[in-house]
C-alpha cells in the first residue's frame, strides 16, 4: 500500500494531466469552428456600369473571400452568351462555350485576390458562380 503522502501527489499530478489535456481539447475544438473549406460562398462577384458616353461600360469584379488559406483554381461563371464590343485579356476572363466562362486563365485565385476586367456591350450580362476547384 502507498504511503498517503505519496497517493495524494500522484492524485494532484493525474488531476492536473486531465486538466492540461482538457484545455488542449477545448482550444482545438474551439479552432476548428472557425477555419471552413472554402465553397462557391467564398467567390464574389459583383457587375457595376461605367458612366462613359458610347457603348455602356461595364466593371467587373470577382474575388476570393476564402480566408481558411485555400486557394481555388479553375473558376467557371455562368455567363450566357457572354461578348464585348471591346478586347478582354483572355487570360483574365473568356467564354470557353455557351455558358461558361473561365476566371484568371483557369489559375489559381489567391485568398482577397481581385480579378477586374471592363466589358462594353448594350446590356449587362448576367454572371454566377458555376464551378471551381477548392483545396
Amino acid at each position: 500500500m502507498l504511503p498517503f503522502g505519496c497517493f495524494t501527489q500522484r492524485l494532484a499530478l493525474l488531476q492536473t494531466v486531465i486538466y492540461l489535456l482538457s484545455i488542449i481539447l477545448l482550444i482545438s475544438t474551439s479552432s476548428q469552428q472557425y477555419v471552413h473549406a472554402c465553397t462557391s460562398r467564398d467567390i464574389s462577384i459583383s457587375q457595376s456600369r461605367d458612366d462613359t458616353p458610347g457603348i455602356p461600360q461595364f466593371i467587373v469584379q470577382i474575388i476570393n473571400t476564402c480566408t481558411s488559406g485555400c486557394t481555388p483554381s479553375d473558376i467557371h461563371l455562368n455567363c450566357g452568351w457572354f461578348a464585348s464590343a471591346g478586347t478582354i485579356n483572355p487570360k483574365v476572363f473568356r467564354r470557353v462555350a455557351y455558358n461558361d466562362c473561365v476566371v484568371n486563365g483557369g489559375g489559381p485565385l489567391p485568398r482577397e485576390a481581385i480579378v477586374r476586367f471592363t466589358y462594353r456591350n448594350s446590356f449587362m450580362y448576367p454572371l454566377s458562380f458555376k464551378s471551381a476547384k477548392f483545396c
